[in-house]
């Protein structure tokens, strides 16, 4: 069925009363939308950060009496802030993403789309990335994808650090690599990673899957290392990174902005040399060989 959303423009500092209002008039949800264009990239341990200017959005059955309903959020507010009604027709909403997703070609090795690239004879990476972060489509994702697609993977042992939809562990597998372990802090990661793996002929032994931090004790270090998470992440989980690499090994590492490149790399020079920096557009990837 359909559903009417009402959209109101205000600020942070007025969304908890105003998602208070919205949901005690019968919102069946309440989202928040950036009104300005002043992204939060980074946002530090602990904090979650508003735009100054923010869109929120109450999602309402198809049958609720919008004049009704906007003089109850008057009555509740003592005013109503700018604000107007839209019919959401029903959709398929976990699968509108498909719209916007076009295949990607990395390396002249493989292609990242959800269904089979059939203009040459390269193989496809099938991916739905479900509830979790990495279709290859941001800078970060593609930095490290154009830099897997590179190396010659043989016997190598990978360990995806953060793995989200499982993309970079699943490319390094097509591509060869006999032994993967994925590790994530969000469950759904893992079940992404699997159900992706799956998708791409790879069983659950090609692909050993752990919540982080707690992986065997047992487990050898890896020769690479891949963790497209952020800075701030990376630079506190450098020497356990360091730990999880042998001797000779390689790190990869993005989810980093330009300008956090030095620190990153001041961070990891204790135990890794020889780094290269490889930017597109605000990101940056990191590579370094463990010393």
């Amino acid at each position: 069925m359909p559903w009417l959303e009402l959209r109101l423009d205000t600020n942070a500092e007025q969304t908890e009363l105003l998602e208070d209002a919205l949901l005690n008039i019968g919102a069946q949800a309440v989202t928040y939308t950036d009104a300005g264009d002043q992204p939060i990239l980074e946002p530090g341990v602990g904090e979650m950060p508003l735009w100054p200017e923010v869109i929120m959005v109450g999602l309402f059955d198809a049958a609720t009496d919008t004049e009704v309903t906007t003089k109850m959020l008057e009555e509740a507010l003592g005013g109503t802030p700018s604000h107007r009604w839209n019919i959401l027709e029903e959709r398929v909403w976990e699968r509108e993403w498909l719209k916007y997703h076009e295949p990607v070609k990395f390396g002249n090795r493989f292609w990242v789309f959800h269904e089979e690239v059939k203009d040459d004879d390269l193989p496809t990476l099938l991916l739905d990335p479900g509830l979790a972060f990495g279709t290859g489509s941001h800078p970060t994702t593609a930095l490290c994808l154009d830099w897997i697609a590179k190396q010659p993977w043989g016997d190598n042992r990978l360990i995806d650090y953060g793995c989200g939809s499982g993309i970079l562990a699943i490319a390094a597998a097509l591509l060869g690599c006999k032994n993967v372990l994925c590790t994530d802090i969000d469950p759904q990661a893992l079940m992404a990673t699997r159900d992706n793996g799956r998708r791409n002929g790879l069983s659950d032994q090609n692909l050993a899957l752990f919540l982080a931090g707690q992986e065997p004790e047992s487990m050898a270090p890896a020769n690479t290392l891949v963790a497209n998470i952020l800075a701030g992440p990376l630079m506190e989980l450098a020497e356990t990174l360091a730990g999880k690499v042998t001797l000779g090994g390689n790190i990869c590492l993005s989810g980093i902005l330009a300008e956090q490149g030095d620190d990153i790399v001041k961070a990891y020079q204790p135990w890794f040399a020889n780094f290269d920096l490889t930017q597109s557009g605000d990101w940056l990837r990191v590579t370094a060989q463990r010393i």
